[in-house]
């Protein structure tokens, strides 16, 4: 069993627990959350700073087919009329914090990268993704050292997701704008998207509104609701 397909058969265990979407019976609290130390202690293990996503040479962009998520009762679509303009706030544990309009944002240095997407519920797609590295984010925010995890804000009824800084600084971690040569359509993150084929989907927050660096973590919209934390693929 190679890497990926090990963690996904924890993630599922762990899922299968509970069922999807719900936090089980008081009882499985325990032994879920002894299961979720234990899986995080393997895949951080497991986790390569230099291991880079190819995505098969063979395989089509999903393009339209592309499933897309968010939780409130509609897409979600910042309204400038009401909220202003648009920016990502970049703050927390940083001696640098900034905000950036979505025009900033992309005259940053560009990466463009054809990816995997991996999705707890077993299916993958590709897709070109184009956005900035959240590496470059935090050179420029000067992150502390005392820093050991991000949190990841949305304007999609406050969803949210934190990761560790590792998974974070990851060289194809990307706070994404753009995907197979458009900017992002609303019903896949728009304005702007947090992505790594490092996580498994639910952890890549769509509608960011604020990057926040933090001495641990802050649990997540899914996290919260009996998902395993780190979500690493």
């Amino acid at each position: 069993m190679d890497r990926r397909a090990f963690i996904a058969a924890g993630a599922s265990a762990a899922l299968a627990l509970t069922g999807c979407n719900a936090r089980g019976p008081d009882r499985a609290n325990g032994p879920l959350a002894a299961a979720g130390r234990w899986n995080e202690r393997v895949e951080r293990a497991l986790f390569r700073h230099d291991a880079m996503n190819v995505a098969p040479a063979g395989a089509k962009l999903a393009g339209a087919k592309f499933p897309s998520y968010f939780v409130a009762d509609d897409v979600p679509v910042w309204d400038e009329t009401t909220r202003g303009t648009w920016r990502l706030e970049v703050g927390g544990m940083v001696r640098r914090p900034f905000r950036l309009t979505l025009a900033e944002l992309q005259a940053l240095p560009r990466t463009e990268l054809r990816l995997e997407h991996f999705c707890v519920e077993g299916w993958s797609a590709v897709s070109v993704r184009t956005g900035v590295r959240l590496s470059e984010l935090a050179r420029r925010a000067e992150v502390s050292p005392e820093a050991r995890c991000v949190d990841f804000e949305s304007f999609d009824d406050d969803y949210h997701e934190s990761w560790d800084l590792d998974s974070a600084l990851h060289a194809q971690t990307l706070i994404v704008y753009g995907q197979d040569g458009q900017l992002l359509d609303p019903a896949f993150g728009a304005p702007a998207r947090v992505y790594s084929p490092v996580k498994l989907g639910y952890k890549c927050t769509k509608y960011l509104t604020r990057l926040m660096f933090l001495p641990a973590a802050n649990g997540g919209y899914w996290s919260d609701q009996g998902y395993e934390w780190y979500g690493g693929v």
